[in-house]
């Protein structure tokens, strides 16, 4: 059908996301599930040139990054909520930590992981400056409101809190008391619960077939 919903991801993968996102939304989709080789394939490679997931397909619209992902399912489907309402002063905050989480987070978390060190007198060039900074930030808004945001849950909340979750669970972000409250909120939703269900089922799954 011409509004068709598709996700394309691996439950290993940033994927994760763009499912949770889904979940809240709470619209029927599907979901085609690549291994790593096959994303560099022409099929796959006409969708996101960049051979990476997620991305999805909605009627004939292809958006692929998470973070873009979760801004475009939020305005398309306003009655799931999971926006301020255009115009509204709201949408500032909103827009300030969904991208503060699509750029500073994800760039010292990946740095972290990859244990890359930016000298101290080059964070200047990189736009996180240093991981501390961005935890730091980070820390206090979570300690000023109840979400990352402000007083309700928004898009924003799905991508920023995917990070801090997988980050603490891989060690890249510190278990500070702020982030742990936070995941325990955001990361206990029944439609969070559902999309790890989801994705931890296919990634035994695949462990189990060697």
């Amino acid at each position: 059908m011409a509004d068709e919903l598709v996700l394309y991801t691996n439950p290993m993968s940033r994927g994760r996301i763009a499912r949770w996102m889904l979940e809240e939304v709470g619209q029927p989709y599907t979901a085609e599930i690549l291994e790593f080789a096959s994303m560099n394939s022409p099929e796959y490679l006409a969708i996101n040139p960049m051979g990476k997931v997620p991305a999805v397909r909605h009627g004939d619209t292809i958006v692929t990054e998470a973070a873009a992902i979760c801004a475009y399912l939020a305005d398309v489907f306003p009655e799931a909520g999971l926006a301020p309402p255009p115009g509204s002063r709201l949408r500032g905050p909103y827009y300030r930590w969904l991208f503060f989480g699509a750029g500073p987070i994800e760039a010292a978390n990946t740095n972290k992981a990859l244990k890359i060190v930016v000298p101290a007198e080059r964070t200047m060039m990189v736009g996180y400056g240093t991981q501390e900074r961005v935890l730091h930030a980070l820390e206090d808004q979570l300690n000023r409101s109840e979400y990352i945001a402000g007083e309700r849950f928004t898009a924003a909340d799905v991508y920023v809190g995917s990070h801090i979750g997988s980050g603490m669970t891989f060690g890249v972000i510190d278990k500070r008391p702020a982030f742990e409250r936070y995941w325990s909120l955001v990361g206990s939703r029944p439609a969070a619960q559902r999309a790890r269900e989801i994705d931890e089922e296919l990634a035994a799954a695949r462990r189990r077939a060697g």
